[in-house]
């Protein structure tokens, strides 16, 4: 399954597991404008990893999300020779955000598992919490309807499918998108912990939907925030919904 290989464990609270270390660069960023957030990743004899593996068509995931949930990005950034990541950020909000590293070293006393490590970071300014929507099995975005069935437990393996229609009808011109016709990621309310949700099918043509089906494995219960990605004409849409975990 795509994506299944180097299956990352843990919830990604912690900047560091297994000797491998992620280094922020930069503590803060601006508010308002376009940023780069810098980072590298540290292995266990305390160099800079620069051989890393390729999962889902990428080196580097990288993901920022604030505390209440809001501002979700996905990006796959650039490494420099000497090992430094630096990802662009568009425009943040003010508040505290939490920065995910997802990858698989290639070399080394890590190679082929999948680590997610994060720092958090503040943009400064006023801060303005938004609540986190109620859980919902169906989202609108750009015209799109997605819905979500399925009901996982926390700690236990669950299939989850995810649909998606355009005025009430089925779509099926889901283009690929990082070796699938999705890519859905969750954070837990409260803590902003990870999970990945690990699509079970290759992309095989050029077309596909509109069910879109993942290995969900969410460590803890109550309310996850999720972010499906998936394109069509060329152009990436983002649907966010709350799914509730017993």
């Amino acid at each position: 399954m795509p994506g299944m290989d180097h299956m990352a464990s843990g919830n990604g609270l912690s900047d560091a597991k297994d000797g491998y270390r992620l280094i922020p660069k930069d503590t803060a960023l601006p508010s308002g404008n376009q940023a780069a957030y810098r980072f590298t990743v540290t292995g266990p004899d305390g160099k800079p990893v620069t051989g890393f593996a390729v999962d889902q068509t990428k080196r580097m995931h990288f993901y920022a999300i604030r505390s209440d949930l809001t501002g979700f990005h996905h990006i796959h950034p650039a490494m420099a020779a000497d090992g430094t990541w630096s990802a662009d950020l568009a425009s943040l909000t003010p508040g505290s955000w939490r920065m995910f590293a997802s990858f698989t070293p290639d070399a080394g006393p890590g190679k082929g598992k999948g680590f997610v490590l994060s720092h958090t970071v503040t943009v400064p300014g006023t801060a303005t919490k938004i609540p986190l929507p109620a859980p919902a099995a169906t989202a609108e975005a750009d015209g799109y309807t997605v819905t979500v069935t399925g009901e996982p437990m926390a700690g236990m393996a669950h299939p989850l499918t995810l649909s998606v229609a355009q005025n009430g009808k089925p779509v099926t011109d889901l283009q690929p998108y990082l070796d699938t016709y999705a890519h859905l990621t969750a954070f837990h309310e409260g803590d902003a912990a990870f999970a990945h949700l690990h699509p079970t099918t290759e992309a095989t043509g050029d077309h596909g939907g509109p069910n879109l089906k993942f290995h969900a494995e969410l460590p803890d219960s109550g309310n996850w925030r999720l972010f499906l990605q998936f394109r069509t004409g060329g152009t990436l849409h983002t649907a966010a919904l709350t799914l509730r975990v017993g």
